[in-house]
Order: C-alpha cells, then sequence, then structure tokens
C-alpha cells in the first residue's frame, strides 16, 4: 500500500492481524522494505501486525533533492507519520542498521510512541559516536562512510553494470546472502534514482557529526549485534548499555556478518518477539 506522509509517498507493506500489536520495521542500506521478508510472516504468525516501509529515498514518491532533508529528525519524523496514517499511536520498532539508528531515536526521544525496541546491527548512536573518538578498531569498522559520503559514490557503484553494487553485496564471504537476495537488492537500487538518494543518508552526516548527544532511551529494548560485523566493533556495541535505562538485552550472535535479517531471520524474529511479549 502507498502512505502519504507531508506531501510524501510511501511504499509500506502492511500485514498480519489488524486486532495485533503493531511492529514497525525499518531497514537499512542497501536494503529495502523487503529486508523483512523472511522476518515480517513469523512476526504474523504470532499474532503481530508489521508495518515495514520503504524509507526516505527508497520509495520513489518520498525523495527529496535536497541532502540535508535526509537529516535523522526527518527520517524518524517519517516513521511516526506512517505510524499516524494508519491509527498507530505506539508500536513496538524494529531496525537494521540504518533503521535501527532510526529506531534509537525514536526511541529516546519520543519515548511514548516506541513500546519496545529491537536493534540489529548498529548500537545507540551516541555510543557509537563516542567509540569513534577513543576506539582505533572502530574508527577503522567505520571506514565505509568516507566511501559512501562521496558525491561520485552512486556513478562508482553503478558502472560497469553495477558490479561495484554487486560487489558491496558479496563482500561479506560467501553463503551470507542468497543469490535471491542478491538479485532482490540489485533491482531495487539500480531502478532510477534510488541509489543516489539512498546515498543521500550518509552525505547528509548523521554519523560523523556529534551535534549533542541523542540522549538515553528508556524503553525495554535489545540489541543484537554480530561479531563477524564489518562496520561496528565490540568496544560500540557493548557501550550501548550505557545509554539505556530501561530494561536491556545484547543478544551476540556468533558466525554472523552484519546482515542479520538476511542471514539469521528466524532468530531475528525471534529476538523481537521475545522483547514484545517482555514489554
Amino acid at each position: 500500500m502507498r502512505v502519504t506522509v507531508n506531501h510524501l509517498v510511501f511504499d509500506v507493506d502492511v500485514a498480519g492481524p489488524e486486532e495485533g500489536e503493531t511492529v514497525l520495521l525499518l531497514h537499512g542500506f542497501p536494503h529495502s522494505r523487503e529486508s523483512w521478508t523472511d522476518i515480517a510472516p513469523l512476526l504474523n504468525r504470532a499474532g503481530l501486525r508489521t508495518v515495514a516501509p520503504d524509507q526516505r529515498g527508497y520509495s520513489p514518491g518520498a525523495r527529496p533533492e535536497a541532502v540535508e532533508a535526509y537529516a535523522l529528525p526527518e527520517l524518524a519524523a517519517d516513521a511516526l507519520g506512517i505510524l499516524d496514517a494508519l491509527g498507530v499511536g505506539a508500536a513496538h520498532v524494529a531496525g537494521h542498521d540504518w533503521g535501527a539508528i532510526v529506531g534509537w531515536y525514536l526511541a529516546a526521544r519520543f519515548p511514548e510512541r516506541v513500546r519496545s525496541l529491537t536493534a540489529a546491527g548498529f548500537p545507540h548512536l551516541d555510543a557509537y559516536r563516542h567509540a569513534l573518538r577513543v576506539d582505533a578498531e572502530q574508527r577503522l569498522h567505520s571506514g565505509y562512510i568516507a566511501t559512501l559520503s562521496a558525491e561520485d559514490a552512486a556513478d562508482s557503484f553503478l558502472a560497469d553494470g553495477a558490479a561495484g553494487l554487486e560487489g558491496w553485496y558479496r563482500q561479506s564471504g560467501e553463503g551470507v546472502l542468497s543469490e535471491e537476495q542478491i538479485e532482490r537488492y540489485m533491482r531495487t537500487h539500480t531502478r532510477p534514482g534510488t541509489l543516489q538518494a539512498a546515498l543521500k543518508w550518509y552525505r547528509a552526516g548523521t554519523l560523523q557529526n556529534d551535534n549533542g548527544p541523542l540522549g538515553p532511551v528508556t524503553v525495554p529494548t535489545t540489541h543484537i549485534w554480530s561479531e563477524n560485523d564489518p562496520a561496528v566493533g565490540l568496544f560500540a556495541a557493548e557501550s550501548a548499555a550505557d545509554h539505556v535505562t530501561g530494561e536491556y538485552r545484547f543478544v551476540r550472535l556468533r558466525g554472523v556478518s552484519h546482515w542479520q535479517p538476511q542471514q539469521v531471520p528466524e532468530k531475528v524474529a525471534a529476538e523481537i518477539l521475545d522483547r514484545v511479549r517482555r514489554a
């Protein structure tokens, strides 16, 4: 379905029983709402209603031109606007990668709208920024940000039949993403304008600029981190606990990449369900 928020039109998958508790599923880069293809049905069968949007830049009808339009407050406002349009006052939130960042922001700044948070891959933004300052390992892990923030990044990824983009999907190692998953995301991000807009999330500077603390998260929270995650180191992941005052669970996955929803969907779904039931 399509949901209009402040003149932007979002493509949104809504599934599950209407009377079920709502779980807002927020994808990361370079994915789409299809990140949740293997997870949403598991949540639906457990009685939950899932709402999975293509976020700003990924939905063709929600693609502002200005880089500053992709700042974190704008992304969070989209999520709240989608909930408002669907008549949802408060939802459980699950996010991966950038979706986790939006989830942390919502939980910190709008706790009345977030019943629980399950954040996969990316820690609390204050923990991440602190790690960038003091942890050499995290600075090494974060080297990719400069590549993705470059103005010509989309052109580089899409050159030679999008060889660079395909390489990005395959770089985590053989068997992490299936051929069907790679084809799924390649199809989405090679559509005109999609990758250019998606990369504006990086160009907006949210990760690099320490423009004031996000603040503590008071809602029940689960953070899922993988030991083989090339983007987030252990110091940043463990430091997230320092920024959560509500009930907190840290899940450390062995032998799993940064792409948890694609590689271990049953595990991610189980953690979301556990968090929802204990909220």
